[in-house]
């Protein structure tokens, strides 16, 4: 490993199965497999902690990085799901790991903190996710990250240095002070050991411990051509807030870069919840489309036709769980008693639970009158 300070992944095998029990294992299979076990947590930085996991019984991880995993935790009394992605490298199969920043005032990152602890067990769905990258041989990047969205691009920047990678990229990370950038002394090792590897922290303001003198401020335009004036050969992965990401596409655009060679991921779900508008309330009024009934809260609502059960529910003033709106984090998983839907899902349900009777409320529309075990 690199000088010994690449990252503390490099140490996973004890208290893990043993080699000869990993060699025979089957892959992780996210219609059967459910059941993860922490093995290790550390700090990366006050307010950031990486979880370590590995399945129950032995099994080999096929995943793509920057894809996540969708996490059920038992907070409580009540199940809370999550989106975490992998932030590990892909080419190591038998274990994961998500690095997580603690966020005030939330409900999970809070009691991951607080309580996940070697030895506990979690339950997972995936992996799942579109925002992939491996760097090809030869290939040009920019890396561009805000705060804890570093993580899937650093499943990308590790998993290029186990397959002894030659891209050229240029891995660039805004944070708020120094002992705020995550995963500082992995990458500036990565930096140190490969010529086509650049690592460019850029930070909003000094801390009492450290005074910062490289880049300073947010990443702008005249940063960004000092970082890449190659900027039109690249291609581009973004993640971080949605303010840090609009601004780069902001960037980009002005710089007539080509947005084919964009790619971003973000986990804001608010901001693709669903808003409750006129169909719903068109379709009560005229007494079109699919009766949905409640059976635990004795509600209903008339569902226009193709609209979404969670759309219905919430334009009727209904409180449902729901995070990504998507059919990708489990959250408003539901039991449906009777009737029948087309469902449109992005990964967040197996199909043992479909055949169980479960569904996702934000993706599935009635196909007749329905009654749902909530």
């Amino acid at each position: 490993m690199l000088d010994g300070v690449s990252s503390p992944l490099a140490a996973l095998d004890h208290g893990s199965p043993d080699l000869s029990r990993l060699r025979g294992a089957r892959p992780w299979d996210p219609e059967s497999d459910v059941v993860l076990i922490c093995r290790r947590v550390w700090n990366e930085t006050p307010d950031v902690k990486t979880f370590v996991f590995s399945a129950a019984e032995p099994r080999r991880f096929d995943f793509q990085p920057g894809q996540f995993m969708t996490w059920e935790f038992e907070i409580g009394g009540r199940r809370v799901n999550r989106c975490y992605t992998i932030a590990s490298s892909a080419a190591r199969p038998h274990m994961i790991s998500i690095t997580v920043k603690r966020v005030l005032g939330g409900e999970v990152s809070p009691w991951l903190h607080e309580n996940l602890r070697p030895g506990v067990a979690v339950r997972a769905l995936g992996p799942a996710g579109s925002f992939i990258g491996t760097p090809r041989p030869g290939g040009k990047y920019l890396f561009l990250s805000g705060g804890s969205g570093i993580t899937p691009l650093m499943a990308m920047a590790r998993t290029h240095e186990d397959l002894a990678g030659d891209a050229d990229i240029a891995f660039v990370h805004n944070a708020r002070s120094p002992p705020d950038i995550i995963f500082r002394s992995e990458l500036a090792a990565l930096a140190r050991h490969h010529a086509g590897f650049r690592f460019v922290p850029i930070c909003e303001a000094d801390s009492p411990t450290e005074a910062w003198h490289g880049m300073r401020g947010r990443l702008d335009a005249p940063m960004l051509a000092l970082i890449a004036p190659d900027l039109a050969e690249r291609e581009v992965f973004t993640c971080g807030p949605a303010g840090y990401m609009a601004a780069v596409r902001a960037m980009l655009g002005a710089a007539g870069f080509d947005m084919a060679r964009y790619h971003e991921e973000s986990f804001c779900f608010a901001d693709l919840a669903p808003s409750p508008e006129t169909p719903p309330a068109m379709a009560e009024a005229a007494g079109a489309g699919f009766r949905v009934q409640f059976r635990q809260s004795e509600r209903s609502v008339l569902c226009a036709p193709g609209t979404s059960i969670l759309e219905s529910a919430l334009a009727a003033g209904m409180r449902l769980p729901f995070s990504c709106s998507q059919g990708i984090c489990g959250t408003c998983k539901s039991r449906m008693v009777s009737g029948s839907v087309d469902m449109q899902h992005q990964g967040g349900i197996r199909r043992r639970e479909v055949d169980q009777g479960m569904i996702l409320l934000c993706c599935s529309r009635p196909t007749s009158d329905l009654v749902i075990d909530r």
